[in-house]
C-alpha cells in the first residue's frame, strides 16, 4: 500500500472518529445509533439533528476551508509561516463581515449571502493590498517581507475593528463574541450559506495542485515548465480568499488552523500538493471538530470560544516553526 493511500485512510478514520465524538459527547450523552435508529428517544434525536450535527458539520467545513487555503498560501509563497491569519486575510474578512453587521447592510438580491460576500471581498482586497505593498517595499518579494506586511495590515485592520466595536451600542456583545470565533448555535442555514463557497474555493485550489508543485521550484522554473504563473497565482489567491471569507463570515475569526494543519500534514505525509490539499482539508475538519468539542466541554456548562482553543494550540506551533526556520537560516 502506498504512503498516500495510508495517509487518506488515516485522515478519513480520524475525521470519522472526530464526528462520532462531536455528536456523542456533551451535556447529554447521545449514542451514535441515534443516527439511524428511527425509534430513538425524541429528545435525543432533536439534540442530535438540530444542535449537535449542524455544529459538527459547520466546524468541519470551517476547519477544512482554513486548512486548505493555508496549504495553498504556504505553497504559493513557499513559506510554512504563511496562512490566512498571519497574512492578514482573516482580519480583512473580519472587517468586511463586521462592517456588514455594524451598518446593517443587506443587499436584496443577495439576501443571507450578503455577509459572506462582503467578508470574501474584504479577504481578497487585503490579500492583494498585502502583496502590492510587499512588492512596493521589496521588488524581490522575499517571504519575510510578505509576512511582515501581513502583520502590519492585520494590526491596522485590528484597530479598525476596535474602532467599530467602540462605536457599537447594543450589538457590542454579538460582535465581540463573533470575533472570538464560534460555531455554537448556528444551525443548518449557516451550512447552506458556506457550502457553495467551500465547494467553489476548494475546487479552484485543487485545479491548481500541480501548478503549486511547479511553483515550489520558483516562478521562473514554473514558467519554463509551461505554467501561466500570473493567472495561476490569481486563481489561487481568489480561491483562498473565497474560503477564508466564507469561513470567517459564519464562524468569526479562528486563527492558526491554516498554519498548523498544513504544516503537520506536510511533516507526516510529504509536500506533494496533489495529496497535501485534500489531506489538509480532511485534517482541518478533524482538528476544528475536536477543538470545538474541547471548547464546549472543558468547563461545562460554560462554553469557550473555539478560537481560544485553536490559539492555545497554534501559538506554540507557530513559535516552533519560526524557531526551525531561524535555525535553518530561512527567515
Amino acid at each position: 500500500m502506498s504512503k498516500s493511500s495510508v495517509a487518506y485512510i488515516v485522515s478519513a478514520a480520524a475525521l470519522v472518529v472526530a464526528v462520532w465524538l462531536g455528536v456523542s459527547i456533551g451535556s447529554v450523552k447521545i449514542p451514535i445509533s441515534t443516527l439511524w435508529n428511527a425509534e430513538a428517544d425524541a429528545t435525543a434525536t432533536n439534540i442530535l439533528w438540530k444542535i449537535r450535527m449542524p455544529r459538527v458539520v459547520l466546524a468541519g467545513l470551517v476547519g477544512a476551508s482554513l486548512a486548505i487555503s493555508g496549504a495553498a498560501f504556504q505553497g504559493l509563497l513557499k513559506n510554512p509561516l504563511a496562512d490566512p491569519y498571519t497574512l492578514g486575510v482573516s482580519s480583512g474578512a473580519s472587517v468586511g463581515a463586521v462592517m456588514t453587521l455594524f451598518f446593517g447592510i443587506s443587499i436584496p438580491f443577495l439576501g443571507t449571502y450578503t455577509l459572506p460576500i462582503f467578508s470574501m471581498v474584504g479577504a481578497a482586497l487585503t490579500m492583494f493590498l498585502v502583496l502590492g505593498f510587499a512588492r512596493l517595499v521589496d521588488r524581490a518579494m522575499k517571504m519575510e517581507t510578505i509576512i511582515l506586511t501581513g502583520i502590519i495590515f492585520g494590526s491596522f485592520l485590528g484597530s479598525v475593528l476596535s474602532l467599530m466595536i467602540a462605536l457599537t451600542g447594543e450589538e457590542l456583545r454579538q460582535i465581540i463574541g463573533w470575533l472570538l470565533g464560534s460555531v455554537s448555535m448556528r444551525g443548518w442555514n449557516y451550512i447552506t450559506m458556506i457550502l457553495p463557497f467551500v465547494v467553489v474555493g476548494s475546487f479552484m485550489l485543487w485545479l491548481n495542485r500541480r501548478e503549486l508543485n511547479a511553483m515550489l521550484f520558483g516562478e521562473e522554473r514554473a514558467h519554463h515548465l509551461g505554467v501561466n504563473v500570473k493567472r495561476r497565482k490569481f486563481a489561487i489567491l481568489i480561491g483562498g480568499s473565497i474560503l477564508t471569507g466564507s469561513a470567517v463570515a459564519v464562524s468569526g475569526t479562528i486563527g492558526f488552523v491554516g498554519l498548523v494543519v498544513p504544516h503537520m500534514t506536510r511533516l507526516l505525509w510529504g509536500s506533494d500538493h496533489r495529496h497535501l490539499l485534500t489531506l489538509s482539508f480532511m485534517n482541518g475538519a478533524t482538528l476544528l471538530i475536536i477543538c470545538d468539542l474541547i471548547a464546549r466541554t472543558i468547563i461545562s456548562p460554560t462554553e469557550l470560544p473555539v478560537g481560544v482553543i485553536t490559539a492555545f494550540i497554534g501559538a506554540p506551533v507557530f513559535a516552533f516553526i519560526f524557531y526551525k526556520q531561524r535555525r535553518k537560516g530561512g527567515m
